[in-house]
């Protein structure tokens, strides 16, 4: 087969009485489409739960640095100084130093913490760079203004026969960092350079209208109730939403390539297997973390731990396409054999694409139910899995 340049990922997770994602009001998030409002997962929750998840396919197992996403990085390069002796005014003014060279901005409102209006995403490696250069800047001057001038110098200077701080941060965000390779990194610092994503995620909703209740409860108060008195700690409430949820991710295989092997998108299809194994491994805990890892606030409370009923995995040329469309009516809340019937929305809207369309895609899935996916291969996830990496590193036929 042509080597496909994009695999999309199309999920249905089922989970009741939870609160998976809030809005800035502690509510469930919601989303109007087509007939119904739906309850929804936004994108960067569900990123960063597979991100963060620790199980035997979680990132972090893949052999590449994971960065970390903070607006106090440049406080811990202070408190690096402080701790390697260096006074505290020109520690101070190391740091300030090298928030002007990245042209990053401090958050005036922290005046205990050195925090930046910007929010960064970086590795160990960075972080270890930012602290042995800075630290000894601070070391060859004792005036606090001096180290500060020196440090955005440093920062800013294009050295002649060796790359300068720009460079050499450049090179490291290509190579130690697989969050961003995957997920993409966007900030305003003309050092800390943005990098396109390669996993392109959309948000999950319901497929029926959205299913919400108010929990009322109280938390008991033990010191009274044991002097048999009545009365509680508390009285407290909070919303539920209850539902099966569609999910989208769609992987471009050339941008992934790119951003973790450094192949020019151009020349992806004739990337070395070499070059292809990383991609391959990273497809293939994806699509393990997409099926397995459950998002969810009030853990300890609703206990929102789900797999994938149905994944349905389809590799192809063309631009991709979602079959959110199966789900702009929005099933009935008292539909019989709920799960069958968003299946059967699925395959009728991909065969409807298909017929006016003629788009030469290849599918396999996975379900818990009886169900039937016409050409298309069902599949345990173990093999469905290791049949997108193949695709990826070029070893499916």
């Amino acid at each position: 087969m042509t080597l496909p340049r994009f695999l999309q990922i199309h999920t249905l997770h089922n989970y009741p009485a939870a609160l998976l994602n809030r809005d800035d009001a502690g509510l469930a998030k919601r989303l109007p489409y087509g007939d119904k409002v739906r309850t929804r997962i936004s994108s960067q929750c569900l990123k960063r739960h597979w991100r963060v998840a620790d199980d035997v396919f979680a990132l972090k197992n893949l052999g590449m640095e994971l960065e970390k996403r903070s607006t106090y990085f440049l406080d811990e390069v202070r408190k690096f100084l402080l701790t390697s002796g260096i006074q505290e005014d020109v520690a101070l003014a190391a740091v300030e130093g090298l928030a002007e060279g990245l042209k990053l901005k401090r958050d005036e409102k922290k005046k205990d913490k050195f925090k930046t209006k910007e929010v960064l995403f970086l590795g160990i490696n960075e972080v270890d760079y930012l602290n042995s250069f800075t630290l000894e800047i601070a070391k060859q001057h004792a005036d606090a203004k001096v180290v500060r001038t020196a440090v955005k110098d440093y920062v800013e200077s294009k050295p002649k026969d060796a790359k300068g701080v720009r460079e050499n941060l450049k090179v490291m965000f290509e190579q130690c960092s697989l969050a961003s390779a995957l997920f993409g990194r966007m900030v305003t610092s003309d050092v800390l350079a943005s990098r396109d994503a390669a996993v392109y995620v959309a948000h999950a909703f319901t497929v029926h209208e959205a299913q919400v209740e108010n929990d009322y409860f109280t938390a008991v108060d033990d010191i009274l109730n044991d002097a048999d008195e009545t009365g509680s700690a508390g009285i407290f409430d909070t919303e539920l939403a209850s539902g099966l949820y569609y999910g989208y991710v769609v992987v471009d295989v050339p941008q992934l390539m790119a951003n973790l092997e450094g192949v020019h998108i151009k020349d992806w299809a004739n990337a070395t297997p070499e070059q292809r194994a990383l991609a391959g491994r990273v497809v293939l805990h994806l699509l393990h973390l997409i099926a397995t890892v459950s998002p969810g606030a009030k853990r300890g409370s609703t206990a929102p731990f789900e797999w994938a009923k149905f994944m349905l995995v389809e590799a192809g040329d063309w631009q991709p396409r979602s079959l959110a469309g199966a789900f702009q009516n929005a099933l009935p809340q008292n539909q019989p054999a709920l799960r069958k019937a968003a299946v059967q929305r699925i395959a009728d809207e991909a065969a409807q694409l298909d017929a006016a369309y003629g788009a030469p895609l290849v599918r396999r899935y996975l379900a818990v139910d009886d169900v039937q996916l016409p050409g298309a291969e069902r599949l345990p996830l173990k093999a469905l899995a290791e049949w997108a990496q193949a695709i990826v590193t070029r070893a499916e036929a």
